[in-house]
């Protein structure tokens, strides 16, 4: 099979491997990126994954992920901007560390109501003053935050930024040099404005990255692991990909997968059919190929 150059793999999708087996998989499976999470670095330290990176030859596109700040002002606050300071740090130094392509962005979950709170509207407010908070020291590091939008579902515990068009309206703010959006299939394909935000993120210059899954009834008890490969469920990848490479979107495209069944899959057979999924699904819709 030939596995399409843009496709990159996050490496939730492949959860309990470490990095190094992450890192060995991606390669063995003939893909070219991969998409990091904080807590394998963390494993290994920095510095040594940065060089592992180095020796793996793939590109890195997104580090996951910071964000988690809606609390109200206090140590839990203080110490959650701290964190995504170090985040960003992190994000620089491995994109730094990736092959030619590579991408410095860090994905921002907003964080969902704090106990007993009912005030989303404000939540939503503390996401706009952290971001603000953390734009100088991304700028200066040369990193691009990407808030993510998740769906409705999560708003009360993980999230309160529910719609593409929400995250557009935070980033509006900011340079869109630093401060862009995650256009994930998963969390925004229900949302019947999502071409019109897809069309605005990219007049914006905003789309940092694009991540790929698909959704599929009836749910998981615990609805965060109800993600599928890509073409084994209901979304429209094609309008949704289309859209995408319309706004001149040209990175790689990341495959994030939260599903038990497929975390207990051979890492490198999860890759396989990833990659598999992906031809079938996405890159027939696909404008832009990387040599």
């Amino acid at each position: 099979m030939v596995v399409d150059p843009r496709l990159s793999i996050n490496q939730a999708t492949i959860k309990y491997a470490d990095l190094a087996t992450a890192l060995r998989v991606t390669q063995d499976a003939g893909v070219q990126a991969i998409g990091v999470w904080r807590e394998p670095v963390h494993e290994v330290g920095l510095d040594v994954a940065a060089r592992m990176l180095t020796d793996s030859g793939l590109r890195f596109t997104t580090h996951c992920r910071s964000g988690f700040f809606t609390m109200p002002e206090g140590p839990a606050r203080r110490a959650s901007i701290d964190d995504n300071r170090v985040a960003i740090e992190e994000a620089a130094t491995l994109a730094a560390a990736g092959a030619p392509g590579s991408t410095a962005v860090l994905v921002l979950v907003a964080g969902g109501l704090v106990d007993g709170s009912r005030d989303l509207i404000g939540a939503r407010e503390r996401v706009r003053e952290a971001i603000g908070e953390l734009v100088p020291d991304a700028a200066a590091a040369g990193v691009q935050l990407a808030i993510e939008p998740l769906h409705p579902m999560y708003a009360s515990d993980r999230c309160v930024v529910s719609t593409l068009g929400q995250a557009l309206d935070i980033a509006a703010d900011f340079d869109a040099a630093t401060v862009g959006v995650t256009v994930d299939t998963f969390h925004i394909w229900w949302d019947r404005d999502v071409l019109a935000s897809i069309a605005r993120a990219g007049a914006e210059g905003r789309i940092a990255t694009y991540q790929v899954c698909d959704w599929k009834t009836p749910l998981a008890a615990d609805v965060l692991l109800s993600r599928h490969y890509p073409g084994d469920g209901v979304i429209d990848f094609a309008s949704l990909t289309r859209a995408v490479e319309a706004t001149g979107y040209d990175r790689d495209i990341e495959v994030e997968i939260f599903k038990e069944e497929i975390w207990a899959t051979e890492p490198l057979e999860a890759v396989r059919r990833t990659a598999a999924g992906f031809a079938a699904a996405v890159s027939p819709h696909l404008l832009e190929s990387r040599s």
